[in-house]
């Protein structure tokens, strides 16, 4: 019997891959041993876990394990989150990403920006809005952030880094702007929004902004080598990373998830069930002193990868490349 050409293809890729979880898990041991990762890893196949484990501490001081239930801090991942809100915003017809800011946010505090910059040139890194939204407000400190609207000073007075359009440089603080869009043009916190709009329509429930100080249990804490101000390097052993969060994650990143939630987003996303949203072959990562996250959908042969790490770049990251080539 003759195949069809799809199913040669899968069949084949399929041949070369039967011993992905054995391979998976002589790496991740590997690593693990080498003190390069702590986390949890969840390999699915046509959206269906062929693999999951967790490895290294949630907690050292308090020896509590990592599980594959475990929420890790995602870094800029929260930024996809963000992306899809503004494609359900602007499907709803309240707003135009080709539009200038300063049409969907008319009194903008920097009117200069908001009348030369577009809303796709935020959401690509081409707008030229920067600024450190890791700096602590005046007077305060990083964990005073609770709000979006307390990232905005940090920057908002910036003069642009290059002409909207001309050059593509990594912008935190674009997000934080479309985060604030969102909740001018919703009506909602960003907070509630993305929950009610995209993690509630996938079934996420432990997927979350939460404040630094008020962490659920089971949540990771992560554990940099850059010492206490998550820019020194040390040689010293890994020290937890929570002076260097802000009080709350924002629509650039920090918030927290889990291996099975991110895999029912992925599902979620090939089924339709969230508005607007992508399709579900995607590639986003994010990461930070003491945090890295990696989610890679619709592989080759059908396989999702989520790699969720309380330790510093490429800890998750290494793990998806090395899978990847695995896959070709």
């Amino acid at each position: 019997m003759t195949l069809p050409l799809c199913s040669l293809v899968l069949t084949g890729l399929f041949a070369q891959t039967p011993d992905l979880p054995a391979r998976l898990t002589k790496t991740l041991d590997s690593l693990v041993a080498a003190g390069e990762f702590s986390g949890a890893v969840l390999l699915a196949k046509d959206g269906v876990p062929v693999f999951e484990r967790a490895y290294g501490f949630a907690d050292r001081e308090a020896r509590t394990p990592n599980n594959i239930e475990t929420a890790f801090n995602l870094g800029s991942i929260n930024k996809f989150f963000t992306q899809i809100a503004i494609r359900q915003l602007a499907a709803a017809g309240k707003l135009n990403v080709d539009s200038g800011l300063a049409r969907a946010w008319p009194d903008y505090p920097n009117q200069d920006v908001a009348r030369r910059v577009t809303i796709r040139q935020l959401l690509e890194h081409r707008s030229g809005v920067g600024g450190n939204i890791f700096a602590a407000p005046p007077g305060k400190t990083r964990g005073d952030i609770r709000r979006l609207a307390d990232y905005l000073p940090l920057f908002v007075n910036e003069p642009l880094q290059f002409e909207p359009g001309t050059n593509q440089r990594y912008s935190n603080a674009g997000y934080i702007v479309l985060g604030l869009l969102v909740e001018r043009l919703s009506g909602q916190d960003y907070y509630d929004y993305v929950r009610g709009h995209i993690y509630e329509p996938a079934g996420m429930a432990r997927t979350a902004s939460w404040t630094v100080d008020a962490l659920p249990p089971n949540t990771a804490k992560g554990y940099t080598t850059r010492g206490v101000d998550g820019e020194t390097p040390s040689s010293g052993p890994a020290v937890p990373n929570t002076n260097i969060l802000p009080g709350r994650g924002s629509s650039a990143g920090g918030g927290y998830s889990t291996a099975h939630d991110l895999l029912r987003l992925l599902n979620a996303l090939r089924a339709g069930t969230i508005p607007a949203g992508p399709p579900a072959g995607i590639g986003i990562a994010g990461g930070a002193p003491g945090l890295n996250a990696a989610v890679e959908g619709d592989l080759p042969g059908g396989y999702d990868l989520i790699v969720l790490a309380n330790l510093d770049p490429p800890a998750a990251e290494k793990v998806a490349r090395i899978v990847r080539g695995w896959l070709k």
